[in-house]
């Protein structure tokens, strides 16, 4: 692709706001070949034309930082480096997520019932599983927490198996929190209208940035989490297939996949702490 040639992960580690239009490109391309082509399989077939896109990048990234741990001495060190890649690729995601908003919002309603079919009812498998028995803040924490978790061994094991294959998991989720961010946009804009008439543009920005924040809040150390547990497996298969496992750096490459999931954890307690205690009381 014309694309991946401009944007090698040493350039993207320098300039990681393009990746944000490179993700929101890439998610409006697959939005419209997907209704064009796939119309009745549109809301997976967008998500694997969005992963066929990103794979390249993804990859040389990948190779990228498990040369680093070939060469750099220290695990603080290593932490740093893997933080750049991490920065420019929640650019990417978050290019993907409102590119999704953007459809979502703006599409004909039997359009959007098509292309973000199946991410509305994951969405409302994931709510009813979290409210259904936690009848306390406690309860919904670790009901969150744990489904979290769930996903982020989801991430893991597809980067161990696949290299890359963690793509697919995040872009997943960038298109059900796409969903989740239009859907509450749409519902409050419908609202605004409804109760004062046509709505303004000071109401249409207001009620647009309450449902980014009201995600995005615990949604990016969430995500995060899963970009550093994708990374993490993604450095084990890599040196694998690289033959790197017969070398002498072969255990350090092993104890940073290790401190990559240790703050991916980390990150996903954070995450729930953030869903459960704070986002309630702003919205």
């Amino acid at each position: 692709m014309v694309v991946e040639s401009l944007f090698h992960p040493i350039s993207a580690e320098k300039k990681p706001m393009r990746l944000f239009f490179i993700g929101f490109l890439y998610s409006s391309i697959a939005v419209f070949l997907s209704l064009w082509i796939f119309e009745n399989q549109a809301s997976f077939i967008m998500v694997f034309l969005i992963v066929i896109a990103c794979v390249p990048l993804l990859y040389n990234t990948i190779k990228l930082e498990e040369s680093k741990d070939m060469v750099i001495v220290g695990r603080r060190k290593l932490l740093r480096e893997h933080g750049k890649a991490i920065k420019f690729l929640m650019f990417l995601f978050l290019g993907i997520t409102l590119s999704s908003v953007l459809w979502y919002t703006v599409l004909p309603r039997e359009v959007v019932n098509t292309l973000f079919d199946k991410q509305t009812k994951t969405i409302s498998e994931i709510n009813n599983n979290v409210s259904g028995n936690a009848t306390t803040q406690v309860g919904r924490f670790f009901k969150i927490f744990f489904n979290n978790l769930k996903v982020l061994s989801f991430a893991i094991l597809f980067a161990l198996v696949y290299g890359t294959g963690a793509i697919f998991i995040l872009t997943w989720n960038a298109t059900i929190i796409g969903t989740a961010m239009g859907n509450f946009i749409r519902q409050n804009l419908a609202s605004y209208a409804g109760t004062f008439g046509a709505v303004n543009i000071a109401s249409y920005f207001q009620v647009v940035s309450l449902g980014i924040l009201r995600y995005m809040i615990h949604g990016i150390p969430e995500i995060m989490a899963y970009f550093y547990g994708g990374l993490a497996g993604g450095i084990i298969s890599v040196a694998v297939i690289r033959h790197h496992y017969t070398s002498k750096k072969f255990l350090t490459i092993v104890e940073d996949s290790a401190d990559l999931v240790m703050l991916s954890i980390f990150l996903l307690v954070v995450g729930a702490l953030l869903e459960v205690y704070i986002t309630p009381i702003l919205f």
